[in-house]
């Protein structure tokens, strides 16, 4: 697909992956890009996703909009993770086909994988199982779009694909320490420790737990990438291909922040998915996409960024957001 030709609308892209997805567009010389906002449209009804499309009238969507958060918000709010993910997709497919647009891209989550998934995930054990218990309702919300882009294509010939992005970090994410993904939680827990003199930092779990991590740049780019470059059925991993475990994260962070109290882990709190850590070989081979950010630099990069912005992006305390 020559984006350079094509109306895009990127549900999402004012969120954390959004926005970088929406600047790559852009560097690719999108011809126009399409961003709706929560405040103009709500996804989750079918009236209002009518609207969208006729308003904008796309040749392509990719679908990032999202309702999200960490442990801590999957367990608080599982009946509307579920709701209104689902609602998003099914209806964001069904009248994007009616609408005849081009193609469809949809960004799921690694939540979709089952809780005990062999290591590295490989897309063939989508189905092995039962998601993680903890955020297994928007893990199976998300993977509907996977069941709906492959009926499509059987029925109506429509080109929907489907990603698996692994935890993305960055500068810009949100970071209160009660809904948020794992890195900025644990770089605001230890800016604030610092700034407080705190002797002590307090983490979920045990901090046995691994995890992949990508850079939400990296991220970015393999969205764009598969939009110009896949066209298949089968879904596609998008991550780093390394783990890590959440105590070594911690005591990482730890170091770039500076922070020189100790780390007590909270066994009473959830750990989550004991690993997570993708095959990443289809991605590199069906449209060249090869994370290349380290893990070291994202990490310098994202802590030098809390550190510099910590003011302005601190004290977010909902249970969830909408990622749009």
């Amino acid at each position: 697909m020559d984006l350079r030709r094509k109306r895009v609308l990127v549900t999402g892209g004012a969120g954390f992956l959004g926005q970088h997805v929406v600047r790559v567009l852009r560097e690719r010389g999108c011809a126009e890009i399409v961003v709706p906002r929560r405040s103009q449209y709500d996804l989750s009804r079918e009236g209002e996703v009518v609207r969208l499309y006729r308003d904008t009238r796309p040749a392509a969507v990719i679908h990032l909009a999202a309702v999200v958060g960490g442990i801590g918000a999957n367990r608080a709010n599982p009946g509307r993770f579920f709701y209104d993910n689902l609602m998003m997709g099914t209806l964001l497919m069904e009248y994007g086909r009616q609408a005849s647009v081009e193609k469809f891209v949809a960004v799921g989550t690694i939540c979709a994988y089952p809780k005990l998934t062999p290591v590295p995930f490989r897309e063939e054990d989508l189905w092995s199982g039962y998601p993680e218990e903890t955020n297994a309702p928007y893990g199976l919300a998300k993977k509907m779009l996977l069941v709906q882009a492959q009926a499509y294509r059987q029925q109506y010939g429509f080109n929907g694909i489907y990603l698996l992005p692994v935890n993305l970090y960055g500068p810009g994410d949100r970071d209160d320490p009660e809904t948020s993904h794992v890195i900025p939680a644990l770089i605001r827990k230890c800016l604030e420790a610092r700034r407080t003199g705190a002797s002590e930092i307090v983490c979920w779990g045990d901090g046995s737990p691994t995890r992949e991590f990508l850079y939400v740049e990296d991220c970015a780019e393999a969205v764009v990438l598969a939009t110009e470059r896949y066209d298949g059925l089968e879904p596609v991993n998008i991550g780093a291909g390394f783990e890590i475990s959440i105590r070594e994260l911690a005591e990482e962070v730890v170091q770039l922040t500076g922070y020189q109290g100790r780390i007590v882990w909270d066994a009473t709190r959830p750990n989550g998915q004991a690993r997570r850590c993708l095959d990443v070989s289809r991605a590199r081979q069906a449209f060249g996409f090869r994370a290349r950010t380290t893990f070291p630099a994202g990490l310098a990069r994202t802590v030098a960024w809390y550190e510099a912005d910590r003011e302005a992006h601190s004290g977010r305390t909902s249970a969830s957001r909408s990622a749009y």
